[in-house]
């Protein structure tokens, strides 16, 4: 399992990356409008500084068309780094940028995603990730579940290198589902992950642990028994 950032600020990513084991960052321009406006290339240019070059940074272009993803693709990798994995959204002009991409050697991620349809045809396009978008497959009475699903089978069976990078989550429990169906990583705003750790169950055993540990040594700490 890998689980990702799904956000541009700058503390958070630089907060969490201590706390958890992130393997990389994921964005998009609704991702980018809940921070507000950036420096667009040194903003993505200084979280490649927080979690380096082993993991992975993710940036989408906003063009439609072929040209123009090619285009911005381009200059995503000449201003932050040539190891971006460029997001490209799964319709017909982006399955043609995909797979120019590839024969570039670019690290593609394939978003936007929906359908079965749409995963396997982007895997057949050499996508190095894809990105079911879980929390809204639900709201549209798609059932992730399946869709994921049938994703893992096909690259087990048939051997694509390609991972699923799940992604729209609203709790832990969507992402936790996802990974059980197949999904290699997942991606998701840090208050999941640390919302996931605050349940009242949890403080109360922490809590009941340090009244216990008082009811034997006091207020000596482990440190101070030596």
């Amino acid at each position: 399992m890998e689980y990702m950032l799904d956000t541009v600020n700058i503390e958070d990513i630089r907060k969490y990356n201590e706390y958890f084991h992130i393997t990389g960052v994921t964005s998009n321009p609704s991702i980018i409008k809940a921070t507000g406006k950036i420096d667009f290339f040194n903003h993505f240019k200084e979280i490649r500084k927080i979690i380096g070059l082993d993991k992975s940074l993710h940036i989408q272009v906003i063009a439609e068309n072929y040209e123009g993803i090619m285009s911005e693709a381009k200059v995503i990798l000449e201003n932050v780094d040539k190891n971006v994995f460029i997001k490209v959204p799964v319709t017909q002009e982006g399955l043609k940028a995909i797979r120019a991409l590839k024969k570039l050697n670019i690290g593609v991620t394939a978003t936007a995603i929906y359908t079965k349809a749409q995963g396997f045809l982007a895997m057949e396009a050499g996508a190095d990730f894809i990105a079911p978008y879980f929390n809204r497959m639900e709201n549209m009475d798609i059932d992730p579940r399946e869709v994921i699903t049938a994703f893992a089978d096909i690259i087990d069976r048939d051997g694509y290198k390609t991972k699923i990078l799940a992604a729209s989550f609203k709790n832990m429990g969507q992402v936790n589902d996802a990974f059980l169906c197949g999904a290699q990583t997942a991606t998701m705003a840090p208050e999941i992950l640390e919302t996931a750790l605050k349940m009242p169950a949890i403080k109360k055993a922490v809590d009941d642990f340090g009244i216990d540990w008082k009811v034997i040594f006091g207020d000596k700490s482990i440190t101070e028994l030596v």
